[in-house]
């Protein structure tokens, strides 16, 4: 099922999704990077999560901000 939100457009494919982790205490900073376009993005995680559901969300924030800056190239 593929689920569409307002102002059209599917989200990017990424194909590959490099990630950086950095624990900093009682936090974990977390870069995920699509090598293609170079776009990245940062978040902040609790290390007492799996690194798959981190990984995961950071790729779905990755995916949201490809989506969000396509659709503001072609409005421009």
């Amino acid at each position: 099922m593929v689920m569409k939100r307002a102002g059209g457009g599917l989200p990017p494919v990424i194909k590959e999704v490099l990630f950086e982790f950095q624990r900093m205490g009682n936090i974990l900073r977390v870069v995920a990077i699509d090598p293609k376009s170079g776009t990245e993005v940062i978040m902040i995680a609790d290390p007492r999560h799996s690194k798959t559901l981190i990984k995961r969300i950071a790729a779905r924030k990755l995916t949201y901000v490809m989506h969000k800056n396509r659709l503001k190239a072609t409005r421009s």
